[in-house]
């Protein structure tokens, strides 16, 4: 049966940049026959591999079984009358099956060498029934072009033939014919697996690419929390460090909510990297907490601490959302509000959620002065980075600045019709 082996290499996308792609294999997707690769870096490898080669025990065990009832088979029929030739040329069709795998064309043709002279020295019928020529085109039309099949097959077929007109003993037509088609069989089989084993090659490099797609998706979830956490952390610093001599009760507050915050931080990552362990074990209760809309009053309530005032909006059947949607749509807020706290300066800010019948709109606005420090812009990682998101659940995204002064952020989801 064709084997797969699979190793998984880490390949992750920088938090800032676009998804990476699986390196050029080096072994790490292996697909096919048993030390036998598919994939395109087989020729490059071919001189080095087959120097270091060693046959694999079943094609050593299927050798020595073959070579061994052919042997037999043969002493049996000749019952001496030809001697130790006509064995070792009923050897030579079955014992170099042994090397199939490392030079499959040079294999079959040995074997259909020795099967022609078996028949022109009139010796009788192939030896072991051909097995070793069914072998040989199986092999050949697994591991090499379509052209070298075709010429293993006509050559197989025309031993056959040729043996059938020589043979000592009388063959049946119907006989002939059932070699035919074992041999066509045989080949087709050869096909049909070397296509299989392309298609579980792409497969694999399909799981392998969405893998690094999934660790992309990580990073920007990472960049997402830090930028946030952290904008809030370094506000509340500067002003615990502002007050911490005239005010020490602000200042105290301004810590605890630091506090509050870094450690929020820490149990959100730790969620999204659970999904990078191999181990089985259960997170804990209080990381597996799922943020969503329902949290937003948490979120508005740290970005109000740090010194932004933000009023929200709710408009609409409150209803369950997917919860990847869910995720989605608190990722939004907390990015467009983190942009507030950076680029705004002073500015206060509105979240507006609308549940429609069939579609979710989330509106996040604030009325920064443009003589402040740069705004992020609709081309921005951040704004491209949900974008992205929001795009991943059919929906759409626009951001950029407000015809009355400041910036606002719109992303609109579609809802299933409410029950």
């Amino acid at each position: 049966m064709p084997v797969v082996g699979y190793r998984r290499d880490a390949v992750t996308g920088p938090a800032t940049g676009q998804p990476a792609r699986p390196a050029p294999k080096r072994g790490g997707v292996r697909v096919g026959l048993p030390g036998v690769a598919f994939g395109p870096d087989r020729g490059a490898r071919a001189g080095h591999e087959r120097l270091r080669f060693r046959p694999p025990p079943l094609d050593v065990l299927l050798a020595l079984v073959f070579t061994g009832l052919t042997v037999a088979t043969t002493v049996d029929q000749q019952a001496g009358t030809h001697g130790p030739p006509a064995y070792a040329l009923a050897a030579l069709t079955t014992a170099p099956i042994v090397l199939r795998q490392v030079a499959p064309v040079a294999t079959t043709a040995v074997t259909l060498v020795a099967a022609a002279m078996y028949s022109v020295l009139g010796y009788g019928d192939l030896p072991g029934g051909g097995a070793g020529l069914l072998v040989g085109v199986f092999t050949v039309a697994t591991l090499r072009s379509r052209r070298a099949a075709a010429a293993a097959l006509v050559a197989t077929i025309a031993v056959i033939a040729a043996n059938y007109a020589g043979a000592s003993s009388s063959i049946a037509l119907p006989t002939l014919l059932q070699g035919f088609l074992l041999v066509l069989g045989a080949c087709a089989l050869g096909r049909a697996t070397k296509r299989w084993g392309r298609h579980v090659e792409r497969v694999v490099e399909e799981a392998a690419t969405a893998v690094t797609d999934e660790r992309a998706r990580i990073a920007r979830e990472l960049h997402d929390i830090v930028a946030h956490h952290m904008s809030v952390i370094s506000l509340q610093a500067g002003v615990a460090g502002y007050v911490l001599d005239t005010d020490p009760r602000t200042a105290r507050a301004a810590l605890d909510t630091v506090g509050d915050t870094s450690r929020e931080a820490l149990r959100e990552m730790r969620r999204l990297l659970e999904v990078l362990r191999v181990d089985d074990e259960e997170p804990d209760a209080e990381d597996g907490a799922r943020h969503g809309i329902a949290a937003l009053d948490r979120l508005v309530d740290r970005v109000r601490a740090a010194g932004v005032p933000v009023e929200v909006a709710v408009t609409g059947r409150p209803r369950d959302l997917p919860p990847g949607l869910d995720l989605c749509a608190y990722r939004v807020v907390q990015e467009s509000l983190t942009n507030v706290i950076k680029h705004a300066g002073p500015a206060a800010a509105r979240v507006e959620v609308d549940y429609g019948d069939r579609v979710l709109t989330l509106r996040v606005r604030d009325d920064g002065l443009a003589a402040g420090p740069p705004r992020a812009t609709p081309g921005s990682h951040g704004i491209r980075s949900m974008r992205e998101r929001v795009e991943l659940y059919g929906g759409s995204l626009t951001a950029g600045p407000a015809r009355d002064g400041g910036f606002t952020v719109t992303a609109s989801f579609p809802l299933s019709a409410p029950a």
